[in-house]
């Protein structure tokens, strides 16, 4: 799946990256998790834009902020019909920017697993698709939340976890953030495995494991076992 991601790249990388003016506040993140508030991109009035959201995807209709289940990720294969997801689904959709992404693989006979991080071969940032929810509380405060989408792994990830989250290729980028295009088909058509071989994994050591801490220490190489 994905459940923790960093972002590193400098304002003017990811401005020219994704065609939009990335805010000054934000800094380098080394292990994004659930919860925290990560940057997304989204059309607005005709042009793409940065905002920030919670991780974990709140549906306007929910009456509290803690829905009791997990809501990081939505899976391609159900999302345009999920209660959840469906109405985000059709106008609601962004970009999560990252320059990779950590997984977990289990290990033969141990308890624990092993962190890897996967980026692509390239060293651009990706953009995963996303969706963006705004929620009211009863209290009349508005928060806005959002979600990764997942697919099945490709070769590359296979052994190491069985999904991985959609990689949108720049090229559809446009349609996916197009609020006008709603056919469920097309969309859906968008949501398949990056290529493999465009992408690149290491182990890296358990550091990462710990949500709280966030350093660039988390890219290294797993030391030797």
């Amino acid at each position: 799946m994905c459940g923790r991601f960093a972002l590193y790249a400098d304002r003017d990388i990811l401005s020219r990256r994704f065609g939009a003016e990335a805010p000054e506040a934000l800094r380098p993140r080394y292990n994004l998790a659930p919860t925290q508030t990560i940057p997304i991109v989204r059309v607005e009035d005709g042009r793409r834009r940065f905002a920030l959201a919670r991780w974990g995807l709140i549906p306007s209709w929910a009456k509290a902020m803690d829905s009791g289940y997990s809501t990081i990720n939505a899976r391609a294969e159900t999302v345009a019909t999920k209660p959840t997801y469906r109405s985000a689904f059709k106008h609601r959709r962004c970009l999560v920017p990252a320059d990779g992404y950590y997984e977990w693989q289990a290990q033969a006979q141990s308890k624990s697993k092993q962190p890897w991080f996967i980026a692509l071969k390239d060293g651009q940032p990706m953009g995963f698709a996303g969706l963006w929810e705004r929620w009211t509380s009863p209290e009349g405060e508005a928060l806005e939340s959002c979600c990764i989408i997942v697919t099945d792994g490709n070769d590359l990830m296979r052994p190491i976890h069985d999904r991985m989250p959609v990689i949108l290729d720049p090229s559809c980028w446009d349609a996916w953030l197009d609020p006008e295009i709603k056919d469920p088909s097309f969309l859906q058509a968008l949501l398949k495995s990056y290529p493999a071989e465009a992408m690149t994994a290491r182990p890296v050591g358990r550091q990462v494991n710990n949500p709280r801490h966030d350093a660039p220490d988390c890219l290294e190489p797993a030391p030797p076992q």
